[in-house]
């Protein structure tokens, strides 16, 4: 056997340490809007609508990519609003993603976009399911 193919053995763990990792990162920046932890370096002061929506979908849809349930429509709806949120936040301060700040945005964005159609891997809930 290959290298290659030993190391596709291990392909749904790998996905679902992306996907964990993904979505722990994701649901900081949530905490962040809402209770200032971990604390921001500029933070967001009064908690607007629209912060509050961005809030809960990171903290809520985060929290359900990160025990792989309904892993598929809340990784879509994640991506749709990574998108929104790049092109109304980041790309009016500039057109570079490096110095708009909106490079986790466009990363997160294609991470949610891909588990859409991989699915969460190993160790989620939503395995238990079917």
């Amino acid at each position: 056997m290959s290298m290659s193919e030993r190391l596709s053995l291990y392909r749904p763990q790998a996905l679902a340490a992306l996907r964990i990792m993904t979505a722990l990162q994701f649901i900081e920046h949530g905490t962040q809007k809402f209770f200032n932890f971990p604390p921001a370096a500029e933070p967001f002061g009064e908690l607007t609508l629209l912060i509050g929506v961005a809030g809960l979908l990171e903290i809520v849809g985060g929290g359900l990519v990160l025990i792989g349930l309904f892993t598929r429509p809340a990784a879509f709806v994640l991506s749709g609003f990574m998108a929104v949120a790049y092109f109304m936040a980041h790309m009016p301060m500039d057109f570079w993603p490096v110095n708009n700040r909106g490079d986790a945005a466009i990363s997160f964005c294609f991470i949610f976009l891909y588990l859409v159609f991989a699915g969460p891997g190993a160790f989620a809930l939503d395995n238990r399911r079917s």
